[in-house]
């Protein structure tokens, strides 16, 4: 969802470039917008993908965080028998507890880390629906002849919309054509952070 956004905010900020150089051109094109979320929210293979991800992620946290423990554990252990031991022991246990907490850190950079687990799993469940978006928002872009989409959902400083340019909608019955969407008159605006202006 970041990863789109940004790419959203990006074009829309080499757009904002243009826009001057098209107002003084003229050239009978509209601006409209989309709201992203929106349009990810009434998509119900994004809904799986979503709630596929939390899952893994809940289930790695408990693998991480049993790993942590681990450590913890050692760690009270080794303070209390401490003056018990040894110094080759004393050596050898902390030894141990450092390995222990290293294979948290390397488990936790596996699953969690820039390249881990995680962020692939979200790029083979979430890229192919964004890819989709970004073609049929090209789509109606060309067929209807807009200059520009803008999205709501990016941060951008839009100051005012009128409600007729969201082509959210439209985006949506594009898309169904490919992928299962949410019917027009089921889908719901606002909630989930998808508050409109």
């Amino acid at each position: 969802m970041k990863a789109f956004k940004t790419l959203i905010l990006t074009a829309v900020l080499l757009c904002g470039g243009m826009m001057s150089a098209y107002a003084q051109l003229g050239g009978g094109q509209k601006i409209v917008y989309v709201d992203s979320e929106y349009i990810l929210n009434n998509i119900p293979e994004y809904a799986d993908a979503q709630e596929e991800l939390e899952n893994l992620s809940a289930k790695w946290q408990k693998e991480v965080k049993a790993v942590f423990d681990k450590v913890e554990e050692m760690y009270a252990k080794y303070q209390t028998e401490k003056l018990l031991l040894s110094e080759d022991q004393k050596n050898a246990r902390e030894q141990a507890i450092v390995a222990k907490e290293q294979e948290g850190k390397n488990l936790q950079m596996q699953y969690f880390g820039s390249d881990g687990q995680l962020f692939q799993k979200r790029n083979e469940l979430v890229q192919p629906i964004q890819e989709k978006i970004y073609t049929a928002m090209q789509e109606i872009a060309q067929s209807k002849n807009y200059a520009f989409i803008l999205d709501l959902a990016s941060g951008t400083s839009i100051l005012y919309v009128n409600d007729k340019n969201d082509v959210s909608d439209d985006v949506l019955d594009q898309l169904s054509n490919v992928m299962q969407t949410v019917r027009r008159e089921d889908r719901r605006k606002g909630g989930n952070g998808t508050n409109r202006p």
